[in-house]
């Protein structure tokens, strides 16, 4: 979970439908300058760019900048090209999504009986996760195999029954890897090049290597101690089709008006890509649908890189955010670029004004508000100022904008209060990211 002190602008739908391309230009230049942002954003609608703009630089030893022809490494946006694959195979009869893992896994250990390829394509299958080991940092470093790195985790036993739940798990996507490579007879990277790259003209699109000379390739940074380093070294045979693809702005268009367009899979193919199983997670892709609109997305994150790919289907718009500085401002500025795509309105930080209360109505707001049982915050009145406490975090002022509703200044982040009929505060609605979280005051 991200806890609300990390976030973003509050998104707010609106009616009209009428892009503000120099709103979106303003909203990810702020990001820019805060320094949380290095990359390239695009936004289109039914193919056309509306929006495309780099920030920042591709490579900061010869700054030389960012633009929509520069290749980023995608991290789990990969998924959805994984998935399209299974979903490709299964059209020529070489698989079946209701099939046994075991089918084309022979060796597969006994706790996998029941996982089928479906269950690795929605995170439902309950492999562990081994991004997730102790000793993943000091093994992500180290060139291996597609056998070495799956006998990582085939040895552990199930976190909970296949089809019970949903759990992130990059271990299901390596296993359907060896899948794809197994049923087809083909290497992971020929295929997806063959067939989806090749066909949509995606010509600046690729498995990453770091032996391969790759030109307009980005560097790839991190945050560390106030400073942008170099970020860690990842051996590329690590992420394998969990996340190990690059594109770039520009080919991720392509892909995105190729693939729902009907260039690559069949209708009943695309139907079931883009249907939610548990926790809004499909076949590569999160399907959420809220307040009329339907979003089909995926975000990524691997060392130097942070990435967002989403698409409103109805609408036919795509946004695009690739960063290559780690952090969350791809999320964040996909969300936003998203809602002023479809004419909605975005408040900066800077932009909000906060309105004074008196602190007797402050103190109603005081108490502890839970998430979840691993993260809650607390609240308390300090003469005309609410502070506000998560979990972990320093403490942060919570500014009023007006009654029941609060904003951060120090990070972009807000609160609504709700109350029961008698008017008693029960709770608060965090948003972040383009997301709301409930908490309730205990």
């Amino acid at each position: 979970m991200r806890h609300f002190v990390l976030g973003f602008a509050l998104v707010c739908a609106a009616p009209a439908f009428a892009q503000d391309v120099a709103r979106m230009d303003k909203v990810a230049a702020a990001e820019a300058d805060s320094g949380a942002f290095m990359g390239a954003v695009l936004v289109a609608q039914d193919g056309r760019i509306l929006f495309d703009k780099g920030y920042g630089s591709a490579n900061l030893e010869w700054k030389i900048p960012n633009d929509g022809e520069t290749k980023f490494r995608l991290g789990s946006i990969t998924k959805q090209f994984t998935a399209a694959s299974i979903l490709l195979l299964q059209e020529r009869g070489k698989l079946r999504l209701d099939a046994p893992v075991k089918t084309y896994l022979p060796d597969a250990p006994a706790a996998w009986d029941k996982v089928t390829v479906f269950h690795l394509l929605t995170h439902s299958a309950g492999i562990p996760n081994f991004t997730s080991f102790d000793e993943y940092s000091a093994s992500r470093t180290q060139a291996t195999t597609l056998d070495a790195l799956i006998a990582r985790f085939r040895g552990k036993p199930l976190d909970f029954a296949p089809g019970e739940r949903h759990s992130y798990s990059n271990s299901g996507y390596v296993l359907l890897t060896a899948i794809i490579e197994k049923a087809s007879g083909q290497p992971y990277a020929a295929l997806v090049a063959e067939n989806l790259f090749k066909p949509l003209g995606m010509a600046d699109s690729g498995y990453d290597s770091h032996a391969q000379v790759i030109p307009h390739r980005a560097s790839g940074y991190s945050p560390r101690a106030g400073l942008v380093v170099n970020a860690d070294y990842i051996d590329m045979s690590i992420p394998q089709g969990a996340g190990a693809l690059y594109s770039t702005t520009h080919d991720l268009l392509k892909w995105e008006t190729g693939l729902w367009g009907g260039k690559l899979l069949k209708p009943e193919s695309l139907a079931a890509m883009r249907t939610p199983y548990k926790d809004n997670y499909a076949l590569g892709i999160v399907a959420v649908a809220r307040d009329g609109s339907t979003t089909l997305s995926h975000g990524g994150g691997i060392e130097g890189f942070n990435t967002w790919l989403g698409y409103d289907p109805d609408r036919r718009i795509t946004v695009v955010v690739l960063a290559n500085l780690n952090g969350n401002s791809a999320d964040k500025l996909g969300a936003t670029m998203m809602t002023l795509a479809r004419g909605g309105t975005i408040t900066l930080p800077s932009e909000r004004k906060a309105v004074k209360l008196e602190p007797a109505l402050l103190k109603a707001y005081e108490g502890t508000y839970e998430a979840n049982p691993n993260f809650s915050f607390t609240l308390r009145a300090e003469g005309d100022r609410l502070i506000a406490q998560a979990t972990r975090q320093p403490p942060l002022d919570l500014l009023p904008e007006a009654k029941d509703r609060f904003f951060f200044r120090a990070v972009d982040a807000q609160m609504d209060f709700t109350r029961d009929a008698s008017g008693k505060i029960v709770g608060a609605v965090m948003h972040q990211n383009g997301r709301d979280q409930k908490a309730v005051r205990k």
